[in-house]
């Protein structure tokens, strides 16, 4: 279990930050700019000291106040991947590689060994390298096999992707995944790309004005409405997860969500593999009669949870689906009273297949 309970205050701004999480798995600490992501990673990498607190990893301290514990920075056995790479420009690939693991004691188990990093993370071709020599995405690619090398107990990784353009983001966000299920490090992941978190993490912190607002499970931080608040109407939606059941000749898979069979356009799905599914509220129609005759594939019994105000003259709907799997559909305000829909109404939700394509990732790994 990783516990965290820490405040700082830096000048007129107060981090008060409260969450557990289990491990290994990753959680993901998700706000506006200026919300204390990063400062919530200095103070877990021991960069900074909190005024108050404590930090756990399983049955490790690393700081206490209360008992005056406060292990070192080079300490903690805690590797951080910031922004920008930071590799040594005077050493090749290897060099930097290398660097942390020369510092490591003789007799620390070493579960991330050299030629298992560089075969994840594709570095092969590069070892010879200097820094100038690579794209972004490589030097970040460097980072992470940098870091892991360290043998860390937590890793800690402040927004990695962010000065990377698309290309470069598409580039490095597979070998994030598989780092992730191929190293049992827990992690802790500081975005404020939804889309990043969707595909990486187990677990959500929110926080807003260095303030704990929600922590849990993404699909249940994925309803909440602070969580609304930040992402803006169009990137609103729920998360849930299920099973694939079945995968046609035209690649359309079938998965079960709750007690639903969705229909989902998924590259390489296989049967039996999990996955996570974030379904955008602006792309659920809601029926208060069965439908017929369609081509919409997904036409889903529901219940109606609760009906609340949205931005503009919207409602939010929340529908479940069976098996604690909830959606979220956002129609006008008209539409809703026109419809009578109330709490505990029967419902029909429809959901394009091809509106699922390019929101579907593998379940992380626990």
């Amino acid at each position: 279990m990783l516990i965290v309970q820490l405040t700082k205050r830096r000048g007129e701004f107060l981090l008060d930050m409260d969450f557990s999480a289990p491990t290994p798995g990753i959680t993901a600490l998700f706000g506006r700019s200026g919300c204390g992501k990063s400062t919530a990673i200095a103070l877990l990498a021991g960069l900074l000291s909190p005024d108050t607190g404590r930090v756990q990893i399983g049955d490790d301290v690393l700081f206490d106040g209360d008992r005056h514990i406060n292990v070192a920075a080079h300490h903690r056995r805690v590797g951080v991947v910031f922004q920008e790479a930071r590799l040594f420009p005077h050493r090749s690939v290897r060099g930097n590689l290398e660097y942390g693991a020369r510092r490591l004691p003789r007799d620390l188990p070493r579960p991330a060994r050299f030629d298992d990093v560089i075969g994840l993370l594709g570095l092969e071709a590069l070892l010879t390298r200097r820094p100038h020599q690579l794209s972004g995405g490589e030097r970040q690619r460097v980072a992470l096999g940098r870091a892991l090398l360290a043998q860390p107990r937590l890793l800690l990784l402040d927004e990695p992707l962010a000065s990377l353009d698309a290309a470069r983001r598409d580039e490095v966000m597979p070998y994030l995944e598989k780092l992730r299920d191929a190293f049992a490090i827990p992690m802790v992941y500081v975005s404020h790309q939804f889309d990043e978190v969707l595909r990486l993490a187990s677990r959500v912190v929110l926080l807003d004005g260095g303030r704990t607002v929600a922590d849990g499970d993404i699909a249940t931080v994925s309803r909440h409405p602070q969580l609304r608040a930040i992402v803006g109407p169009d990137a609103v939606g729920a998360v849930v997860s299920g099973t694939v059941e079945r995968v046609d000749d035209t690649g359309l898979a079938s998965l079960r969500i709750g007690d639903a069979l969705l229909s989902a356009e998924l590259d390489g799905a296989t049967v039996g593999q999990r996955i996570q599914i974030q379904v955008l509220a602006r792309d659920v129609i809601v029926a208060t009669e069965a439908p017929r005759g369609l081509s919409v594939r997904n036409v889903v019994a529901a219940r109606v949870v609760s009906i609340t105000p949205d931005v503009g003259r919207a409602v939010l709907v929340e529908l479940d689906i069976g098996r604690t799997a909830t959606l979220l559909a956002r129609i006008t305000a008209r539409a809703s009273q026109e419809l009578s829909l109330a709490s505990e109404m029967q419902a029909w939700v429809l959901i394009k297949a091809v509106s699922l394509r390019g929101h579907v990732f593998n379940v992380p790994g626990r």
